[in-house]
């Protein structure tokens, strides 16, 4: 998917129509994605950007109520814009105004739309621990079975806690580990036993299955969801 870049909005010839027709194109790939359930990076890209729109729109409001001046550069990283003083830049600032209003308005019906599905997936999923689970927590598995009942897709998974903005936050790094067929040999507590004695660095591990009777693309959708909806619960079950 062609993508926009971070400072799309301001770069080249300012004018409301061509990037009115920029942004309509990208909407359209995301629509196309989204249409066929697929989520990720789609829905991720285009909060991105809309974070950006709105970052962008309040800190040139800030900075123009107290420097009436032109911007000449975009830091979108660092949230950072560089002025020129001008005597005269309200038609330039208008045509701005008018294309990040109009994309701020756009992305946002798009997101409602990626959301709704988020929402239908994650409420379709099924999460339980596998067997007893220790009090560290933050490492192991999850297993992965979907609507299709064929297999199950072993993951190895590690939570993480970082701050931002004074807030603690838990990010999850996971990888494939290998795929078992669903029988009746092949059950949770089997696969468990093996992964124990076949990966001695985790002898006691945290393990859980997340179950959902949709077919949707595994990479794009629920293997993304899936792994937010894994932090949720162990975030959730770890305070109550």
């Amino acid at each position: 998917m062609k993508t926009l870049s971070k400072t799309w909005f301001a770069e080249g010839y300012i004018d409301f129509e061509l990037k009115k027709y920029t942004l309509l194109a990208y909407l359209q790939q995301i629509h196309t994605e989204f249409t066929q359930n697929k989520l990720y990076p789609q829905l991720s890209d285009i909060i991105f950007h809309y974070n950006n729109m709105l970052h962008f729109k309040y800190s040139k409001q800030l900075m123009q109520e107290q420097f009436p001046k032109k911007f000449t550069h975009i830091d979108v990283d660092k949230l950072q814009i560089l002025y020129e003083k001008i005597v005269d830049d309200d038609e330039m600032m208008k045509e701005l105004e008018d294309i990040i209003q109009y994309a701020i308005q756009n992305m946002s019906a798009t997101i409602k739309d990626g959301a709704e599905i988020y929402e239908f997936v994650e409420e379709k999923l099924n999460i339980l621990p596998v067997g007893i689970v220790p009090l560290e927590n933050r490492e192991g598995y999850f297993f992965l079975c979907d609507g299709k009942y064929s297999d199950t897709r072993v993951y190895y998974y590690r939570l993480s806690i970082f701050e931002k903005h004074d807030e603690k936050y838990r990010s999850i790094k996971t990888s494939f580990v290998a795929e078992w067929q669903r029988n009746f040999v092949n059950t949770y507590e089997n696969i468990k036993t093996e992964l124990i004695r076949n990966k001695t660095e985790l002898p006691n591990p945290a393990v859980y299955s997340i179950e959902t009777d949709l077919s949707y693309p595994l990479e794009e959708t629920l293997l993304p969801i899936a792994k937010r909806s894994l932090v949720k619960y162990i975030t959730e079950n770890a305070a109550a």
